[in-house]
C-alpha cells in the first residue's frame, strides 16, 4: 500500500465515522439564516475537489511539483492521522453540543475544556493539520489551491459561529474565553 492510499482510506474512514456519528447529536434550537452558510460551504466543496483531484493519481509524476520520498510521504500520512486524531477527540469532548452547521442546541454552554482549552476550533485545527499534510504528500499545485479554500473557509465558518455564539451564549461568557483560547493555533492570537 502506498502512503497516498491509506491517506485516501483515512480519509474515506473519517467521513463515514464522521456522517454516523450525527445521529447522536442533540437537535438544533437556532441556527444563522442558511444564506450565511453558502459561502464556506461552497468554499469546503471546492477545496475538497481541488485537495483530491485525481485522487491517487494525483501524487503521480505527472502532476506532482515534489516528491517528499517514501519516508517523507508516510511522515504526511502520520500527520494527516494526528490531525484526525485531534478532530475527533474535539468532537466526542463536545458531545451532543456538535453540529455540522453553526447552530445553538438545548443547553448550550462555551464549552473551554479539553481540547477546547488549546484552541476555540479544534475540529478545524485537526481537519487543517490533515489537510496541510495530504498537500505535502499530493505535492501538487491543485491540493496547495485545495489547501487554501479550505483555510478561508473554515476561517468565514469560524467567524460566523463566533458571531453567533457571542449572541447566544452571552458576550461576556463568550469575550472571556476569546482573550484566554487562540481560535486555531495554539499558540497564536487570541480574540
Amino acid at each position: 500500500m502506498t502512503p497516498q492510499l491509506a491517506t485516501l482510506i483515512a480519509w474515506g474512514a473519517l467521513i463515514i465515522s464522521w456522517i454516523a456519528a450525527a445521529f447522536w447529536a442533540d437537535r438544533a434550537e437556532k441556527r444563522p439564516a442558511r444564506r450565511e452558510e453558502w459561502l464556506y460551504r461552497g468554499l469546503t466543496v471546492a477545496g475538497a475537489l481541488l485537495l483530491f483531484q485525481g485522487g491517487v493519481e494525483s501524487s503521480s509524476a505527472t502532476h506532482r511539483i515534489w516528491a517528499l520520498g517514501v519516508g517523507g510521504d508516510w511522515a504526511m500520512f502520520a500527520l494527516v492521522i494526528a490531525g484526525m486524531a485531534f478532530a475527533w477527540w474535539a468532537r466526542l469532548h463536545l458531545g451532543a453540543l456538535w453540529s455540522s452547521s453553526v447552530t445553538k442546541k438545548a443547553d448550550h454552554h462555551v464549552v473551554d475544556t479539553g481540547p477546547y482549552g488549546l484552541v476555540r476550533h479544534p475540529i478545524y485545527t485537526g481537519f487543517l493539520l490533515s489537510i496541510a499534510a495530504t498537500a505535502g504528500q499530493m505535492g501538487s499545485v491543485y491540493a496547495l489551491a485545495g489547501v487554501l479554500f479550505f483555510v478561508a473557509a473554515f476561517w468565514i465558518k469560524a467567524r460566523l459561529e463566533e458571531r453567533f455564539l457571542r449572541v447566544e451564549l452571552g458576550e461576556g461568557d463568550y469575550d472571556a474565553y476569546r482573550r484566554r483560547v487562540p481560535m486555531l493555533l495554539p499558540l497564536g492570537p487570541r480574540g
